[in-house]
């Protein structure tokens, strides 16, 4: 039991003005949740459906200490400092809140009595809480070869088994497409893998080159319903591990090749077709002459590039993702964007000719919040199989990207290119998908 003794201080050292501070920080009606402190006081509607928990004085430290920035905020909550009960999606804007919060002297003040510290002179001195330790920083030059594996193995190398939990049978970590808002996931899934298959002209006999295979359903399904030669590469070894006993159990070892294998280190070309899903935001912009070009040397002339990728929506003055923002730290690690128009220049630029593109942006919107409820269905095995913290970032960002999706911040674009020599580029006059 917490006593309070002297000076209005209780005996684990916090002071009880929680309620002034949680004012100053969130107003006395944050919209869409209630915030509830250790000390039992809150702000905002009593009947509200989403309540956000602040577990810890360490909240208020972060906050203090790292200048009420997002990464602050990413970090208490990671910590398990903040927790979220009820729909997460009522509670997305405390980011966003948090980072423009401003640090007044008596606000400071304030967190310095909260946290049992008598002098503002006195918070410098005092510890910082940890860093979770899910939290990536990865070593070496930017999108280097060592630096790049780092970074796709702290994002998917976490657990096949956590990753099964949400993304269905398919086992696809990627924009599905629903011909029908009544379609499954994983019909859905198997809609956009075709969709893919016929954009790029598959027929039997050709050889297909998947970059960023993942689990390997891409491939499965090209050699299986189109009768492909195919070669998938990843860098994450657990997910070739488990792709590899995937195509196996399908009966398509003699038909598939996967390799643990970055895209610059491919030399045995050239491939009718390529795919590249879900794996562009890990390029880099300043590597996309050589990502293009390389994959210019590997496809034979008329061949086709399929690249399905996440892209700026209407913010199109962002290019870069804050280093220092929740998905740089904690999801994806040197992850960029780029706005359609900038993709398509470099496609452009490196011996391709666009031929189609087509957005898919409110269908990741819905595949989000179906792996979002998924998750929140099977979270106690979710915790189990990686921990809390990661359980905690897979809720937030998906989330929080099913509402970009939903507003145009974020869209997705699948182009179709081809390499086209001396004016053949072997495409039919109309689509014929």
């Amino acid at each position: 039991m917490i006593e309070i003794g002297a000076r209005g201080h209780r005996s684990d050292g916090v002071s009880m003005s929680a309620e002034r501070v949680l004012r100053k920080v969130f107003g006395d009606d944050p919209g869409g949740f209630r915030v509830e402190c250790f000390d039992g006081s809150s702000v905002g509607r009593a009947d509200a459906s989403t309540v956000i928990r602040i577990t810890s004085p360490d909240f208020f430290r972060r906050l203090a200490l790292g200048r009420a920035s997002e990464l602050a905020f990413s970090r208490a909550f990671v910590a398990g400092d903040v927790e979220i009960d009820g729909p997460i999606y009522n509670a997305l804007s405390i980011r966003e809140q948090a980072s423009k919060i401003s640090l007044s002297r008596d606000l400071v003040k304030d967190i310095a009595n909260l946290v049992g510290i008598e002098k503002i002179s006195d918070f410098r001195g005092q510890r910082r809480p940890p860093i979770p330790e899910e939290e990536a920083r990865p070593t070496g030059a930017l999108h280097s070869l060592q630096r790049d594996k780092q970074s796709i193995s702290s994002h998917y190398d976490v657990s096949n088994e956590f990753y099964g939990l949400f993304l269905g049978p398919t086992m696809t970590y990627s924009c599905a497409v629903f011909d029908s808002h009544d379609d499954t996931l994983e019909q859905a899934q198997l809609n956009k893998y075709d969709l893919i298959c016929r954009k790029l002209g598959l027929e039997p006999g050709m050889r297909l080159l998947d970059i960023g295979c993942g689990w390997g359903e891409m491939v499965i399904h090209a050699a299986k319903t189109y009768g492909v030669e195919a070669v998938g590469v990843t860098i994450s070894k657990e997910q070739l591990e488990l792709a590899e006993k995937r195509v196996a159990a399908a009966g398509l070892t003699d038909r598939i090749e996967l390799r643990l294998q970055d895209y610059r280190e491919i030399a045995d070309g050239p491939f009718d077709a390529v795919s590249s899903i879900g794996m562009f935001e890990h390029v880099g912009e300043d590597r996309l002459a050589e990502y293009f070009g390389q994959i210019e040397d590997l496809l034979r002339p008329g061949g086709r590039l399929l690249n399905h990728a996440i892209s700026w929506g209407v913010d199109i003055g962002r290019s870069h993702t804050d280093p220092n923002g929740f998905i740089s730290r904690y999801v994806f690690p040197d992850g960029e964007l780029l706005e359609p128009g900038k993709v398509v220049s470099a496609i452009n630029a490196n011996g391709f000719e666009v031929r189609h593109m087509e957005s898919f942006r409110e269908h990741y919107a819905k595949t989000l919040r179906i792996w979002v409820d998924a998750l929140e269905a099977n979270w106690d095995e979710a915790v189990r199989l990686t921990s809390p913290g990661r359980a905690r970032v897979w809720r937030l960002y998906m989330a929080a990207s099913a509402v970009a999706f939903e507003e145009n911040a974020l869209t997705l674009m699948q182009i179709l290119a081809t390499k086209t020599i001396d004016g053949q580029s072997d495409m039919p006059l109309r689509i014929d998908w």
